[in-house]
């Protein structure tokens, strides 16, 4: 159980990790709220892409895949970078207990769905674009999960909305910022998505908002929930989080021009 507050804001609420157990084992909010997040953004993604040229049911294949791939990165990436946590290689495979990075997840992701869409002959591009708008949906709704847990808040501060665990000082609220960041990004996908110049473009826009909004709250974390490559000076996840915003910059310009340079040569060509 933890006391969770909003001193300035006058809101205290006692928060119990456990949503209920099925005889001697329980089962954790932050398990049900990921599960939630999930479904909320297959729910989108399964009713709005028959519209992007891809069928409900490999946007079906491609998430469950997705999800036994994401938990298998996500879990081996915060392993690989974190191994100094861990007393036994048992420990590896208790998920239960926290420890999964979210690049991991992306990458796990990303690597089933190429591989089904190579397998399936549908066009890569397209059905990464079909899911994006459900991968922000998702993880926008997963963070909850770590307000269940009082778990990866940031630095102390001072602002209206600062949160305090237990009578501690007020954090910074990371789950908060992370969710309403993701939401933005979702709508600016969901009202723009179908001005795009080129399949992928929505995928890399993407990949682009959520690393430039995980680069700077890396920073804001506490830094027990920050691992490092440099201790104390750089993260694991905003390295990763800076290579993708270079890349994923340099894609989006890319396809634009090479659909700009396509244009042009079909109208030479009907000339």
């Amino acid at each position: 159980m933890n006391i969770i507050s909003f001193p300035k804001l006058g809101l205290t609420m006692t928060i119990n990790n456990v949503a209920f157990s099925i005889g001697s084992k329980p089962v954790y909010w932050y398990a049900l709220i990921i599960l939630a997040g999930f479904f909320a953004g297959l729910a989108f993604c399964y009713f709005t892409c028959e519209k992007r040229g891809v069928k409900k049911d490999n946007v079906w294949d491609t998430a469950i895949y997705g999800l036994i791939a994401g938990i298998a990165g996500a879990r081996i990436f915060y392993v690989v970078f974190d191994h100094d946590g861990f007393t036994s290689w048992l420990d590896i495979f208790k998920i239960w207990e926290g420890g999964l990075a979210i690049y991991g997840g992306i990458i796990g992701a990303a690597i089933s769905t190429i591989v089904y869409c190579r397998v399936k002959k549908l066009n890569t591009a397209a059905v990464f674009d079909a899911c994006a708008p459900g991968l922000l949906i998702g993880q926008a709704i997963g963070r909850f999960g770590n307000f269940m847990n009082a778990e990866v808040y940031g630095g102390e501060t001072s602002l209206p909305w600062g949160m305090s665990i237990n009578g501690a000082a007020p954090v910074h609220p990371m789950f908060l910022y992370e969710s309403l960041w993701n939401i933005l990004g979702f709508l600016i996908i969901a009202l723009f998505r179908d001005k795009k110049k080129a399949d992928g473009q929505v995928f890399c826009f993407y990949i682009l908002w959520y690393s430039v909004g995980r680069l700077f709250m890396e920073g804001m974390r506490d830094s027990k929930y920050i691992l490092y490559l440099i201790p104390d000076v750089l993260g694991i996840s905003q390295l990763v989080a800076a290579v993708c915003i270079i890349v994923s910059a340099s894609v989006l310009i890319y396809l634009g021009l090479k659909k700009k340079k396509n244009i042009k040569s079909s109208r030479r060509n009907a000339e």
